[in-house]
Protein backbone atom coordinates (compact mmCIF):
# COMPACT_ATOMS: atom_id res chain seq x y z
CA UNK A 1 0.00 0.00 0.00
CA UNK A 2 1.72 3.42 -0.80
CA UNK A 3 1.75 5.86 1.99
CA UNK A 4 0.34 9.57 2.06
CA UNK A 5 3.35 11.32 0.40
CA UNK A 6 2.69 8.71 -3.01
CA UNK A 7 -0.90 9.14 -2.55
CA UNK A 8 -0.60 13.24 -2.78
CA UNK A 9 1.68 13.53 -5.23
CA UNK A 10 -0.86 10.76 -7.48
CA UNK A 11 -3.36 12.99 -7.05
CA UNK A 12 -0.98 16.01 -8.23
CA UNK A 13 -0.02 14.76 -10.62
CA UNK A 14 -4.06 13.72 -11.79
CA UNK A 15 -4.65 17.54 -11.38
CA UNK A 16 -2.15 19.04 -12.82
CA UNK A 17 -2.43 17.18 -16.04
CA UNK A 18 -6.25 17.98 -15.55
CA UNK A 19 -5.91 21.68 -15.53
CA UNK A 20 -3.28 21.99 -17.73
CA UNK A 21 -4.41 23.76 -21.14
CA UNK A 22 -6.79 26.05 -18.87
CA UNK A 23 -3.27 27.04 -16.57
CA UNK A 24 -1.70 27.65 -19.92
CA UNK A 25 -4.37 29.69 -21.44
CA UNK A 26 -4.63 32.17 -18.23
CA UNK A 27 -0.78 31.95 -17.74
CA UNK A 28 -0.91 33.49 -21.45
CA UNK A 29 -3.54 36.17 -20.67
CA UNK A 30 -1.97 37.26 -18.04
CA UNK A 31 1.59 37.47 -19.25
CA UNK A 32 0.45 39.07 -22.99
CA UNK A 33 1.56 42.95 -22.36
CA UNK A 34 -0.05 43.67 -25.38
CA UNK A 35 -3.98 43.25 -24.12
CA UNK A 36 -5.60 45.77 -22.01
CA UNK A 37 -4.84 45.62 -17.70
CA UNK A 38 -7.87 44.75 -16.70
CA UNK A 39 -8.03 41.53 -18.77
CA UNK A 40 -4.98 40.51 -17.84
CA UNK A 41 -5.73 41.15 -14.16
CA UNK A 42 -9.24 38.94 -14.67
CA UNK A 43 -6.67 36.07 -15.75
CA UNK A 44 -4.65 36.63 -12.82
CA UNK A 45 -7.77 36.31 -10.35
CA UNK A 46 -9.07 33.46 -12.61
CA UNK A 47 -5.54 31.68 -12.25
CA UNK A 48 -5.81 32.13 -8.17
CA UNK A 49 -9.09 30.25 -7.94
CA UNK A 50 -7.22 27.44 -8.62
CA UNK A 51 -6.34 24.59 -6.13
CA UNK A 52 -3.19 23.77 -4.71
CA UNK A 53 -2.29 20.92 -6.57
CA UNK A 54 -3.10 22.15 -10.17
CA UNK A 55 0.28 23.78 -10.18
CA UNK A 56 3.17 21.90 -12.18
CA UNK A 57 5.37 22.59 -9.18
CA UNK A 58 3.47 20.24 -6.55
CA UNK A 59 4.62 17.10 -8.86
CA UNK A 60 7.49 15.53 -6.76
CA UNK A 61 9.18 12.38 -7.97
CA UNK A 62 9.32 10.13 -5.11
CA UNK A 63 9.79 6.65 -5.28
CA UNK A 64 6.61 4.04 -6.02
CA UNK A 65 7.94 1.29 -3.55
CA UNK A 66 8.97 3.53 -0.67
CA UNK A 67 7.74 7.50 -0.88
CA UNK A 68 11.42 8.61 -0.69
CA UNK A 69 11.66 11.98 -2.15
CA UNK A 70 15.75 12.07 -2.85
CA UNK A 71 18.18 9.42 -5.61
CA UNK A 72 15.18 8.59 -7.77
CA UNK A 73 16.02 7.14 -10.62
CA UNK A 74 13.28 8.50 -13.19
CA UNK A 75 13.29 5.21 -15.85
CA UNK A 76 12.24 3.36 -12.96
CA UNK A 77 10.31 5.81 -10.32
CA UNK A 78 12.29 4.35 -7.75
CA UNK A 79 14.85 5.72 -5.02
CA UNK A 80 18.30 3.80 -5.71
CA UNK A 81 18.27 1.23 -2.94
CA UNK A 82 14.96 -0.39 -4.21
CA UNK A 83 16.26 0.09 -7.51
CA UNK A 84 19.69 -1.48 -6.08
CA UNK A 85 17.15 -4.68 -4.04
CA UNK A 86 15.52 -5.00 -7.21
CA UNK A 87 18.31 -5.31 -9.40
CA UNK A 88 19.60 -7.89 -7.22
CA UNK A 89 16.85 -9.70 -7.23
CA UNK A 90 16.20 -9.70 -10.96
CA UNK A 91 13.20 -8.43 -10.97
CA UNK A 92 14.27 -5.20 -13.52
CA UNK A 93 14.18 -6.27 -16.83
CA UNK A 94 17.78 -5.69 -18.45
CA UNK A 95 19.37 -4.68 -15.22
CA UNK A 96 21.75 -6.39 -13.57
CA UNK A 97 25.04 -5.75 -11.84
CA UNK A 98 27.85 -4.99 -12.96
CA UNK A 99 31.21 -7.06 -12.74
CA UNK A 100 34.48 -6.53 -14.68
Amino acid sequence: MPNIRVLRDMKARELVKANEVIRRAYLYVARNESLPPQVRHQAQLQLNTFGRYTRPTSVKNRCSESGRGRGIMSEFALCRYQFRLKALNNEIPGVRKASW
